[in-house]
């Protein structure tokens, strides 16, 4: 069994840069990207932008404002890209060769600044950024726009008035709307827009997914419970990402932090019987991946006491008994499902994490897997965290990123796990 951390697998290229080429795909091989950057914080994403279209085959140029100039130097887009960084036109006509008809395939401005939607709702081109999009508009090259802002401009009526000119005309990604702003969308959402737009649909699209996640609560009387500490964020980021690849979910949620993601029929649970009832239910419909990612209790109260317990006694002594399973018995229902479940310890070595799930893929029968540490080290910062990837053939790790980062690492495995 082999751990992967990375793709070993590249194509040799004249520029060190261009040795990721197509690493991770071909989709957009042949493909121009013309990329261009305007002078926003953002602007540090698009070197990561620019190194994921490449890594799915695509020639990516950058143009730089002076603004981002005074950010990042120029230097770093080279690196990134192997190409030549616009940053001034000269007798070269830099913008005929790069947005003239037919001479690219796709323009995107990350991020992108109202300044820089202005001047292209208004045709005003005293920038390289904007003269190529200028050209790029009047040769019909396609433009994907990626706004990046402070909330109160996003919504300044006279950059509503230029986006709503535009809409028809080019295409815009909703930007995060974080902390009073607008910020840019994450280079890998901007990627999945590109791949979706050459024409290469989700291998998720139309699979019936079945998820849990979160808590569950067990009463010890009418108003006290037994619960953890799960927030249900995971859960949650990865059912978003479900449905961004054009999955039908189903959430089976219980008592998290998290707000559910719109497009997914939202079961609501409290305790660990009511999600194993709800599960049961559903799976009298035929799915095509169950994902258990809730956090279900192990043990629950024998006999929980119909009144509250008066809180006069100096000892208390509860009762408890294991709690069934629910994962074991989604592959006796379900024989050819994708099953995918969670395994969360404590202050284990890799190699520990790794023995105990592999442990749990065998036990449950499950085709993967996904190990988590949520010991000293994940609760130093809860909004990060590692996860181990097990199936029968391979172990895959990934870095210790935000959740929503993790939940975009274990569609991407279950993807591959599909193909």
């Amino acid at each position: 069994m082999s751990i992967l951390t990375s793709k070993k697998y590249q194509i040799k290229k004249d520029h060190p840069s261009l040795d990721i080429v197509s690493s991770n795909g071909v989709e957009l091989s042949e493909k121009k990207i013309v990329l261009c950057v305007a002078g926003s914080v953002a602007a540090y994403k698009a070197i990561e932008l620019a190194r994921l279209l490449m890594r799915h085959g695509a020639d990516v140029s950058c143009v730089a404002s002076s603004a981002v100039t005074k950010l990042i130097q120029p230097d770093y887009f080279k690196w990134a890209t192997g190409n030549k960084v616009i940053t001034k036109l000269t007798g070269e006509l830099e913008h005929i060769r790069l947005a003239d008809y037919n001479q690219s395939d796709l323009v995107i401005v990350y991020p992108a600044t109202a300044n820089t939607l202005g001047k292209l709702a208004n045709g005003i081109d005293d920038t390289p950024v904007s003269t190529v999009l200028t050209v790029a508009f009047g040769s019909k090259i396609p433009i994907l726009m990626c706004l990046a802002m402070h909330e109160s401009m996003y919504e300044n009526s006279a950059v509503i008035k230029n986006m709503n000119f535009l809409k028809k005309k080019i295409e815009f990604i909703n930007p995060q709307m974080i902390e009073g702003k607008a910020k840019a969308p994450e280079p890998e959402n901007v990627l999945d827009y590109v791949l979706k737009k050459f024409g290469f649909s989700s291998i998720l699209k139309n699979k019936k997914v079945l998820m849990t996640a979160g808590p569950t609560a067990e009463h010890i009387d009418p108003i006290r419970v037994i619960t953890n500490q799960s927030t249900g964020k995971t859960g949650v980021s990865l059912a978003t990402e479900f449905i961004s690849s054009g999955a039908k979910v189903t959430l089976i949620y219980g008592p998290g932090n998290e707000i559910p993601p719109k497009g997914a029929k939202i079961i609501n649970v409290s305790s660990s019987s009511e999600m194993f009832n709800a599960v049961k239910n559903e799976l009298k419909k035929k799915f095509d991946i169950v994902i258990m990612a809730a956090a279900v209790s192990d043990y629950v109260p024998i006999n929980p006491s119909k009144n509250k317990i008066k809180s006069s006694k100096n000892v208390l002594k509860i009762s408890l008994k294991k709690a069934p399973k629910i994962i074991d018995q989604v592959k006796k229902i379900q024989k050819n499902v994708l099953l995918v479940g969670f395994k969360a310890e404590t202050n284990l070595t890799k190699n520990q994490l790794i023995k105990s799930a592999q442990s749990k893929l065998k036990e449950t029968k499950s085709d993967m897997i996904v190990a988590n540490d949520i010991g000293s080290k994940y609760k130093k910062n809860p909004k990060n965290n590692q996860v181990i990837i097990i199936d029968s053939k391979k172990v895959i790790i990934s870095p210790r990123i935000s959740k929503e980062r993790i939940a975009r690492f274990i569609r991407k495995q279950i993807e591959l796990k599909l193909k």
